[in-house]
């Protein structure tokens, strides 16, 4: 696509095209303190990068999403988002960059194993941080006002043993009318997040059973597992950077000319995305059978003839294809397709997080709670 192909290209100009060792030399001749300048580099690749990324993003809002009707971000609230993604990611990005600089320069051989560390407490922080700190940055969040809904929800979730402490709606209409509903946050701080697109859009047993699909996401420990697979996957790639910054060549390929630990980051940073796509595929298939786990769990507590009738509105409104081509999909679809979902439904046969299949399940348990 045009946004890969964009991406492609400023990818090489940040390295073997000599960007960001133009940077580097930039930052060096300011004569701060070492520190100082490492973060100042990597703080720097990263702020260029998230303002880069915005241009294709802007197509697709300004151009793409607006053609078919989706889009209703103003350009005075995407540039409202832009600044406030800024000022976070120097932030945040700021300290940790100092503080993983001074880590690769006083812990010894075993620094990726501290830098590890520091990025997994940073993960957890993140996520119990952002629904209550960054998320209302960006968006409102009220009290689901609807009474009868919130009484179905309060079923829902005494069926499957949860206690989740807010139900709260989103106005994902001011940007946009795709819907969606979510988990977030952890301990003490979780919470339902239902669209208002999304509560417009669907009946209340259609959100119930969407909701019973996002909570299928939580019991089955899909949360968990892409958290482990990403502790494993992390450890893997600070073991890498660690052999590669010891490597004159790892820097000279790749544009380059003064190696260091800021350097090597730096890079790091630019580098990351291209090892997601090369994982892309197998990602998305283990994303997928996710989403076919948790339809079954869903239809085990809730109506599964209610979900299927909400996944083809919902198909319908983001103007989804209920079909699609297998090799593009293994790239870009972490979702099965819609027909593929609702087969299922109404064959009432998933896989389970064990690994064996759930047959018909869906359907007795429906019967049973009638």
């Amino acid at each position: 696509t045009a946004a890969a192909a964009f991406e492609a290209l400023l990818l090489v100009g940040w390295t073997v095209g000599g960007g960001l060792d133009l940077l580097d030399r930039a930052w060096r001749g300011l004569n701060l303190p070492q520190l100082v300048t490492s973060a100042g580099v990597i703080v720097a690749t990263m702020l260029l990068m998230l303002l880069s990324s915005m241009l294709p993003l802007a197509y697709r809002l300004f151009v793409i999403e607006r053609r078919f009707g989706f889009n209703r971000v103003t350009l005075p609230l995407f540039a409202s988002d832009v600044s406030k993604k800024a000022t976070l990611l120097v932030a945040v990005a700021a300290p940790l960059s100092a503080v993983a600089v001074g880590v690769m320069a006083h812990a010894g051989a075993f620094w990726w194993l501290y830098l590890w560390a520091l990025w997994i407490g940073f993960v957890v922080l993140r996520a119990w941080a952002y629904p209550s700190l960054v998320a209302p940055l960006f968006n409102r969040f009220a009290p689901l006002r609807d009474d009868a809904l919130t009484r179905r929800i309060a079923g829902l979730l005494e069926r499957c043993g949860l206690v989740v402490e807010r139900i709260q709606v989103m106005d994902g209409s001011r940007r946009s009318t795709h819907g969606n509903a979510f988990f977030t946050g952890i301990g003490s701080g979780n919470r339902i997040v239902l669209f208002d697109t999304l509560v417009e859009a669907l009946e209340a047993d259609e959100i119930e059973a969407v909701l019973a699909h996002e909570v299928g996401h939580f019991k089955c420990r899909h949360v968990q597992k892409a958290l482990a697979a990403s502790a494993a996957a992390g450890l893997a790639a600070f073991a890498l950077l660690a052999w590669l910054a010891g490597q004159s060549g790892f820097y000279a390929g790749l544009g380059v000319s003064q190696p260091s630990p800021h350097a090597a980051l730096a890079l790091a940073v630019l580098l990351v995305p291209v090892a997601g796509v090369v994982a892309r595929p197998l990602t998305a298939v283990i994303l997928r059978r996710m989403e076919f786990e948790a339809d079954g769990f869903a239809a085990a507590v809730a109506d599964p003839r209610a979900l299927a009738r909400a996944l083809v509105k919902l198909d319908r409104r983001n103007a989804r294809l209920p079909t699609s081509d297998p090799v593009y999909a293994a790239f870009n679809h972490s979702h099965p397709t819609p027909l593929a979902r609702t087969e299922r439904l109404k064959a009432g046969d998933y896989p389970t997080p064990s690994g064996s299949r759930r047959r018909g399940t869906a359907a007795r348990s429906v019967a049973s709670r009638r």
